[in-house]
């Protein structure tokens, strides 16, 4: 199945970045980017692509989508995403948690019109923010080196396997049928990029050098998740207090 190549291209190139030879490190803000060559080149590869084709398609379904819609569609992903936050609750022994989001999902999905309506924050329920890389973590995993993975884009090591985890866990990748998988996939991806629209505008104030703004940004902000917004005290992270 297309989605089982995707896991393992994905686990191959984890294990390969994994196991690659140092030949620079930058400890700046105290992350470690071993991979600072591959990783600028991936970087400005993913931008090109994105500039080439997800912007100007974001950009087109940001224009003709009506708000109302577009939100609906967002949540209709997020609550599909509820599912993998749930596992991940129990992985992480957060089981008032796990009850409290079975509850949004199962409030959600039901009185919500599958997941097109979010009741359930309304009702109190709010949405949490857990995936296999914050388990890992929870587990005691270091994030490892830094990492810019082709259309994935910001990872470190943690993360990277952790994906593998996700996409595991993701309903639409047991989608029957490639084209309407797939259709799924994209909207997703273009959904997801145009709610991005206007926060890009952050990294146009940001400082001369996008990629390290960016890589410190992420590393701040998932070791921010993974400490459940209390990390130990490191005057290097403080990029990201809170994001929800």
């Amino acid at each position: 199945m297309t989605h089982l190549r995707t896991v393992f291209r994905l686990a191959l190139v984890a294990m390969v970045l994994f196991m690659t030879g140092c030949a620079t490190t930058d400890q700046s803000a105290g992350v470690s980017d071993p991979l600072e060559g591959y990783n600028r080149a991936m970087y400005k590869f993913n931008d090109a692509v994105d500039t080439a084709v997800l912007k100007p398609v974001a950009k087109g379904y940001d224009a003709v989508v009506p708000d109302p819609i577009s939100q609906g569609v967002s949540n209709f992903f997020s609550n599909l995403n509820d599912i993998t936050v749930i596992i991940n609750d129990l992985f992480q022994g957060k089981f008032y948690q796990a009850y409290r989001d079975t509850h949004r999902f199962v409030l959600n999905t039901t009185v919500g019109v599958a997941g097109i309506f979010d009741v359930a924050s309304l009702s109190g329920f709010t949405k949490n923010n857990e995936d296999f890389g914050q388990t890992l973590g929870v587990w005691g995993a270091e994030p490892g080196a830094y990492v810019v993975l082709p259309f994935f884009g910001p990872r470190n090591v943690r993360d990277t396997f952790g994906l593998v985890g996700d996409m595991f866990t993701d309903p639409v990748m047991y989608v029957e049928g490639d084209d309407a998988r797939l259709a799924l996939v994209g909207t997703r991806v273009v959904d997801t990029r145009a709610n991005l629209l206007k926060a890009e505008k952050v990294l146009d104030q940001a400082a001369t050098d996008e990629y390290s703004y960016v890589r410190d940004a992420y590393m701040s902000r998932r070791e921010y998740l993974v400490f459940d917004g209390n990390p130990p005290m490191n005057d290097d992270f403080d990029v990201f207090e809170e994001d929800e």
